[in-house]
């Protein structure tokens, strides 16, 4: 049997005192951050079972959101989201902190200021930004998104955009266009795939320019408003939009309502999310209810638990309002 490599073996090899190892190893801050990947790359090349470093309590979670959400958008969904967990960190006496990063950011540098014993991602991140929060070699679950080699939970986003087209469709619906910001967030992806799904069993073929996906601008909100306003200046414009979120949704009520369209009369709205002000709106949004704060507590069970790298899937149903049902 071959002998476990110790942290005197890797200080050996790197030149440097089991200290200065062990707090590379286990994320704490003191070391400058080329010694300390250059550290965790020896480690790595002995063999060193980093699993040894989880064997502790958890007792602080870093629950992190990339800059790339506009953050006063997102927290209508994040806020519950990040309630369920606070709720389930106090119970387990964990302490809970809050980050948001970019791809331009010294990520591990921001990181260890928190100490963290284990992270949460929430949304989407780039292959590469979740390949530095990695090399951090600290437990790390994912909510709302997936990656290979991770624990991740999400709602079932193909199932709701399935439910979602298919109520549309149950409606009279003939011209269902599918409103997004991009197609590489993994949670719209699946969306999309549940929206042509729907069409599929219907026999429907939608025109390409149904499927909107807004123009890569810095300002979300402005390039949807743009591809909103495009879906509704075509020749035969839709009579029902599926929009991946419900702050989506509520942009095409209001585009719609400036343009003296009636709402579910000329057309049919359907947003995903159920976020408070869904259920507001005039008239109230059509959507697809996502229970938030379930995926916080979830998450920080898989961490707990230790679970493998799976996709947990969480149940969605569909919420009927007055946005894509005309009155008796």
């Amino acid at each position: 049997m071959a002998k476990a490599v110790r942290i005197r073996d890797i200080a050996a090899a790197c030149g440097v005192s089991p200290g200065a190892v062990s707090r590379a190893l286990k994320g704490q801050p003191g070391l400058r951050e080329e010694t300390r990947l250059r550290i965790i790359a020896v480690a790595e090349q002995q063999g060193y079972d980093f699993s040894r470093l989880r064997s502790d309590k958890i007792k602080r979670v870093l629950f992190l959101l990339h800059r790339q959400h506009n953050i006063s958008r997102a927290m209508p969904f994040y806020s519950p989201l990040f309630l369920g967990l606070e709720s389930s960190c106090r119970e387990q006496g964990i302490a809970l902190s809050f980050l948001s990063i970019g791809p331009g950011d010294v990520v591990a540098d921001q990181v260890m200021l928190h100490q963290p014993d284990a992270l949460i991602c929430a949304g989407f991140f780039e292959p590469e930004l979740l390949a530095l929060l990695e090399q951090l070699k600290l437990p790390m679950a994912l909510i709302d998104l997936w990656a290979p080699g991770l624990p991740c939970i999400n709602p079932d986003n193909l199932q709701g955009g399935y439910l979602a087209t298919r109520h549309l469709l149950e409606q009279g619906r003939t011209r269902i266009a599918f409103l997004a910001s991009t197609l590489s967030h993994y949670s719209i992806h699946q969306r999309e795939k549940g929206y042509r799904k729907a069409l599929y069993e219907a026999r429907l073929l939608m025109p390409p320019e149904y499927e909107a996906i807004a123009p890569p601008q810095l300002d979300t909100e402005r390039s949807l408003l743009q591809a909103v306003n495009e879906l509704l200046e075509l020749a035969q414009p839709p009579d029902a939009i599926f929009a991946y979120n419900d702050a989506t949704a509520l942009l095409v009520l209001q585009a719609c309502t400036q343009r003296g369209l009636r709402v579910p009369e000329d057309i049919a709205i359907v947003g995903f999310d159920d976020i408070e002000a869904a259920a507001w709106s005039q008239p109230a949004l059509t959507t697809i209810a996502v229970d938030k704060e379930r995926l916080g507590r979830e998450a920080l069970a898989m961490l707990l638990a230790g679970e493998p790298p799976v996709n947990t899937l969480l149940p969605v149903k569909l919420v009927i309002r007055g946005s894509s049902v005309l009155s008796a």
